[in-house]
Parts: C-alpha cells; sequence; structure tokens
C-alpha cells in the first residue's frame, strides 16, 4: 500500500485534518504505553549510563557518575535538634544579652511552634558552657565536648544549615529523604540504588537505633525514615535492634537443622519465581532476594556482632559503654564493623537532643554519651585506613532557638526548635578537613554568610559518593525523580578536599 500524499504544510502540522490526526496518532498511545512498560521492566527505569572512567563499578548498580571520594557513609543522626550555640556556634555577646527580649528586627516575624508562640517575652538565654578554640583551625567547640575538640583539624563543620521545617516528624523526613511527607527514599537508600553491594551476605543499607544513658522526651523513630520509598524494595534499610538478637528470627527455631531451613527456603523460591513470572512483580524479586540474604546472615552477623575479636586498645577508643550493647558507642563501634566488611550505608539515630527544658542536664548527658564514641570512630577508622573512603556525618535535623522556652535561671534554661540554623559536621570521605564554612548572627539566630540548604547538602554528599544529583534519578509516576527534588540544589566546593 502506498504511503499518503503530504503537503510541506503537513510537515508544519498546518494542514492537519480531523483524518490525518486519527491516522498519524493512531499507534501514539500504545508506543508512550510500551516504552513505559519496557522502562519498568528493566527495573532501573531511567537510570544513568555507564560511566566512561575506568573505575570500580559493581554489577547490577546504577553506577557512579565519577570517581567516588566515598565508599561508604556512617550518619549519625541526633534527634531532637541540638541546640548549634550549647555545642559549636559560639556567641559570647550574648552574655549582656541574658534575660533582655530578642530584638523584633532579629527574630523578623519567623514562624514560631505552638510551644513558645503564645509567650509574652523571648528572653535571651546565653549559653552557661565555656568554649575554647582548638586546632589549627580555630574551631571554637564547647567544654562538654574534649575528645570532640582533639580532632577538629579532621572535621569539615558547617555552621549555616537550613531548613523550612520547624516540628519533628517533618524535620527528620526532610533531612532523611529531601522531602517533609513521607514515602520518598531516603539518602541511605539512593546510596544502595547507586553503588550497590561490596558484601552479598550482609546489607546494603543498615540501620541503629541507639539506647540514650538518660532518655528524656524522646521522638518516635520509624521505619518510614529508611524507606526505600518508590525504588524497589531492596533498597530499604535493614533495622538492627539494639537488645536480644540483632535481627528477628534470624536463629532457627529449636529443632529446625540449617538443612530444613535450606529446603524450607528453596521451596519459598520456586513458588515466588513462579508468581513472579506469572504476574511480574518487583516486589516479589525483592522478598526472593530477602529470604536469601537473611539466610546468609545467620552466619554473618553472629560474626558482626561479637566485638569479643576486638583488641583491649580498639575499645578503649570508644569509652566504657562500649561493650553495653545498644550504647551509642557500641553501636558506633558495630558502625565500623559493618563497613568493614562492605556494608555501604549505615545511618545511627539517637535520640535525646528535644532540650525544650533542663538544657544543661540533658546536654550534658548527650555529649557523654556521644563525645568519645565519635572521636573513637573517626580514630578508629583513620588507623585502619577506611577513612579516607568513608564519610562520617553528624548532625539533628534543626536547631536551637537563643531565646528561653519557659523558665530562665543563670543556671538552666529551654530552647525552642529553630529551622533558621544549624550546624552539622562531616569527617573523611572526601570532605575538606579543618574546615569551618558558614555564619551566623551574634544571636545564632539567623544566617550571615554561605547558607546550606539541605537541598545543597545532599547534592555534595551524592557528589562525594561520586554521583550529580541532577543526573542519579528513577522514573516515576511519569517524572524523573530524584534526592533533590526539583528545587535549585548546588555543590558546595568549599566542603570538598
Amino acid at each position: 500500500m502506498n504511503p499518503p500524499i503530504r503537503s510541506p504544510l503537513d510537515e508544519l502540522g498546518l494542514n492537519l485534518t480531523r483524518r490525518r490526526f486519527f491516522e498519524q496518532g493512531s499507534h501514539l498511545l500504545g508506543g508512550a504505553a510500551l516504552a513505559t512498560l519496557l522502562a519498568e521492566g528493566r527495573g532501573l527505569a531511567n537510570t544513568v549510563a555507564p560511566p566512561a572512567a575506568p573505575f570500580d563499578r559493581v554489577p547490577g548498580a546504577v553506577g557512579p557518575h565519577f570517581a567516588p571520594k566515598a565508599k561508604h557513609v556512617i550518619y549519625l543522626h541526633m534527634v531532637g535538634g541540638p541546640p548549634q550555640q550549647d555545642l559549636y556556634d559560639y556567641k559570647p555577646q550574648m552574655d549582656e544579652w541574658y534575660d533582655k527580649d530578642l530584638p523584633e528586627s532579629i527574630r523578623n516575624g519567623q514562624r514560631l511552634t505552638t510551644m513558645t508562640s503564645g509567650q509574652k517575652r523571648f528572653p535571651i538565654a546565653p549559653s552557661v558552657f565555656t568554649f575554647a578554640q582548638h586546632g589549627r583551625s580555630g574551631m571554637w567547640v564547647s567544654e562538654l565536648l574534649p575528645h570532640t575538640a582533639k580532632m577538629v583539624d579532621e572535621m569539615c563543620f558547617i555552621r549555616s544549615m537550613h531548613t523550612e521545617a520547624i516540628n519533628h516528624e517533618p524535620a527528620i523526613c526532610y533531612m532523611q529523604t529531601g522531602n517533609q511527607i513521607v514515602g520518598r527514599p531516603c539518602l541511605g537508600s539512593w546510596t544502595s540504588y547507586g553503588l550497590g553491594s561490596l558484601n552479598k551476605d550482609l546489607p546494603t543499607f543498615v540501620v541503629l537505633v541507639a539506647r540514650s544513658t538518660k532518655p528524656e522526651q524522646p521522638q518516635a523513630i520509624g521505619a518510614r525514615l529508611w524507606s526505600s520509598g518508590y525504588l524497589p524494595g531492596e533498597y530499604a534499610g535493614v533495622s538492627f535492634r539494639s537488645a536480644g538478637d540483632p535481627i528477628l528470627y534470624i536463629n532457627n527455631p529449636p529443632g529446625v537443622p540449617t538443612e530444613v531451613r535450606r529446603k524450607t527456603l528453596d521451596g519459598l523460591q520456586a513458588l515466588n519465581q513462579r508468581t513472579l513470572a506469572e504476574i511480574g512483580d518487583p516486589e516479589t524479586r525483592t522478598r526472593i532476594a530477602q529470604y536469601e540474604m537473611a539466610f546468609r546472615m545467620q552466619a554473618s552477623v553472629p560474626d558482626l556482632t561479637n566485638i569479643a575479636s576486638e583488641p583491649a586498645s580498639t575499645l578503649a577508643l570508644y569509652g566504657d559503654d562500649v561493650k553495653n550493647p545498644g550504647s551509642f558507642a557500641n553501636s558506633v563501634l558495630m558502625a565500623r564493623r559493618m563497613v568493614e566488611r562492605g556494608v555501604r550505608f549505615v545511618q545511627l539515630y539517637l535520640n535525646h537532643w528535644d532540650t525544650h527544658a533542663n538544657v544543661v542536664g540533658r546536654l550534658k548527658n548527650g555529649c557523654k554519651d556521644i563525645d568519645q564514641p565519635c572521636w573513637g570512630l573517626v580514630q578508629d577508622l583513620k588507623a585502619r585506613g577506611l577513612l579516607d573512603e568513608t564519610l562520617v556525618i553528624w548532625g539533628g535535623e534543626f536547631g536551637r532557638t537563643v531565646y528561653s522556652q519557659g523558665g530562665l535561671s543563670k543556671q538552666n534554661y529551654g530552647r525552642d526548635h529553630h529551622p533558621r540554623c544549624f550546624t552539622m559536621w562531616m569527617a573523611g570521605g572526601g570532605s575538606r578537613p579543618g574546615q569551618i564554612y558558614g555564619e551566623t548572627d551574634d544571636f545564632s539566630y539567623n544566617i550571615v554568610k554561605d547558607p546550606v540548604h539541605i537541598r545543597d547538602f545532599h547534592a555534595t554528599v551524592l557528589h562525594l559518593l561520586g554521583f550529580d544529583h541532577e543526573r542519579l534519578t528513577y522514573r516515576h509516576l511519569g517524572l524523573d525523580q530524584k534526592l533533590t527534588g526539583v528545587e535549585h540544589a548546588r555543590v558546595i566546593p568549599d566542603l570538598l578536599a
């Protein structure tokens, strides 16, 4: 059959009749649907092209765009929002402002939480803790962190982090997933998706929830924070328990030998493979992989969690609490052991930082929990040659107000949520050691130099992992979704070594 005669106007779309529209567009919807199905069938829809550079690429992973500086991440999230002006953002000028009202020119109509919006006054609460400068960088550090102070020249400080979220649930979600609404993949899942696994016997992405020595007003910590969102389920974090068996049902039931468990799994796998072939549901593929990983973990996890083989000198780095399962010290040591065995991303949460009241008491306990273990982790990684390829991140979901929430005295005070500025730090993994980036005003209330939004922070971390944040995408709901979202995000060169 001869093709229809076309005129020059046809090419310009200026001579389009109803008949010609249906003739030319008859296969349009079908073609679009086929393209979508083919993309979803690949499992890694709209992923990046294989890298051209001759660096390591794990089979089955998306693969980095350029040689990564960091191969692993240990992310220490202090749930509740540590008060920056009591730890790292030294503001001696506030001593003269004790119990004076925060000027409206500083607050400038900033949104307040319901916990302080009804206060008649916003009295300034200077930090009761003394500060000193340390290292060649001259970083000011609170007396509460003597071990941390010893390694400031190995750390990269960001004193100008900011966010729009003012309440814990959306703020933690924002910090972890790049969005205040639950259901998006977290940073650990994106890392797992992008870089793949280095150990077939342990998960690529592990989550630990440490126990505070003296918990006060803990915030909820749940699996929504380490969800894989719209990424395949295999990229979700695997949570290890702080007491008892690290993984529920990791051991065989009494009377069930390993051979019987293996035979049972083989039968389940055959059924799941048949279901996968009939339906093609990617979650079935994920379930198959999870069963097999669980079986292999029965051998790998007991060795991982047994710290008896660690020399006394190593245990001493982390402090006296390191032998207490579930403590922050013990959890940080577990993180190092996981990285050593090829785990890509370890997310560690610690409550106790929601300092609406009793800042002095809570900070003394909280800092005692983290100070030596954080120092010990960095020294241990460095001694093992792992620090250069392991990015350690420390921080919360927002900062704290300079004015007091509730009662104020010379000895104690409370601090409300403050999204406009807070401090985080990184070490190793290609971050710039001895860097102090960003400045806040005299009240630690507004950023006056080099602001860093959460999106910028995520873009920078992905850069250290070898990814262009604009190109690490996943097709979902017809869009090329990414961690940094649709708003502008930038890599911060000054944070890179």
